[in-house]
């Protein structure tokens, strides 16, 4: 979904935080471990891709780290590491 255009202008909200809640700090902290791990490669190609296949639909009800949370929940069950539940 990402680089498509006709979805009008994006907001910016630019004031100054990196993050909006405690979530989505975890989450970029748990990527960045991955990423240090292995899991994730360092140029978060595999990452990048995950999120590309996101479902449509799935993708623009996502905020930008709620994407991030379920690429990664993706990789990691596509390796087997996070149950099938």
């Amino acid at each position: 979904m990402g680089g498509q255009t006709g979805f009008g202008p994006i907001a910016a909200d630019d004031d100054g935080q990196f993050f909006h809640a405690d979530w989505e700090a975890r989450v970029y902290a748990v990527v960045r471990t991955l990423q240090r791990r292995g899991v994730i490669n360092k140029e978060f190609d595999n990452l990048r891709d995950a999120i590309e296949r996101i479902p449509p639909a799935e993708y623009l009800s996502l905020s930008y780290y709620e994407r991030w949370l379920r690429a990664t929940e993706m990789l990691l069950a596509e390796k087997g590491l996070l149950a099938d539940d």
